[in-house]
């Protein structure tokens, strides 16, 4: 029954991802028309292979509350080394001296974004809110053809690295389904918040209402 139920999940959230990824293929939204806002500023951190389009409803649902919401198009697919999408995001933080920053990040963005906490620019980050984030690595990266996948192995040094670095996860919220086709250990980080949908997918939980209802306890 369990596998059954996997597999409907599995097939949910490809079905979702597709989706997605064609109409961040068509979107001609510009970024910038979502950083302007009163409430406390947002820097939205994509998963690997993802621009910022993929989680465009995210960012929309962020804006309409208020919130400016900062894209870092530099950042688009993310294949970077982690270490080097934190220097991104770090310098970026920097140039537009942002403050009181809340990390929204999906997947491999949330490794970027424990980074960014962990470094120069840490004084600026209240918190992180991360989405089906890899934190101890996937064992199935270990079997992946290119790097950039095999990056998320458990043996990973940048992800060993960060594992050890334990003084930031009080200040992250870990959003993880039960069922990850990706992540087979699950989100779980030993002294976040973590939070468990009872559900399944990688990629369907962007649009569970309680990532929303996390952000808003994050903002207040």
């Amino acid at each position: 029954m369990n596998a059954l139920r996997n597999l409907g999940w599995w097939a949910a959230d490809y079905a979702y991802a597709a989706v997605w990824q064609v109409r961040a293929f068509f979107g001609r939204t510009d970024a910038g028309s979502f950083a302007n806002g009163d409430a406390a500023p947002i820097v939205v951190l994509p998963g690997v292979y993802e621009t910022w389009r993929f989680l465009q409803p995210l960012v929309e649902a962020l804006h309409d509350r208020g919130h400016p919401v900062h894209v870092l198009e530099v950042l688009a697919h993310s294949r970077r080394p982690i270490t080097e999408m934190a220097t991104q995001v770090t310098d970026y933080l920097q140039q537009h001296d942002l403050r009181d920053v809340i990390l929204v990040a999906h997947s491999k963005g949330g490794l970027a974004g424990k980074q960014v906490m962990l470094g120069p620019a840490a004084d600026r980050v209240r918190s992180m809110l991360a989405i089906a984030t890899p934190f101890g690595g996937s064992r199935y990266a270990r079997r992946m053809p290119v790097r950039t996948l095999r990056a998320f192995s458990p043996d990973d040094p940048s992800i060993r690295a960060l594992s050890t670095q334990a003084d930031v996860n009080a200040r992250i919220v870990s959003v993880y389904a039960r069922f990850d086709p990706h992540i087979p250990e699950g989100s779980e980080l030993p002294g976040a918040k973590n939070v468990l949908l009872d559900t399944g997918g990688h990629f369907r939980v962007l649009a569970h209402p309680r990532v929303m209802a996390e952000l808003a306890a994050l903002a207040s």
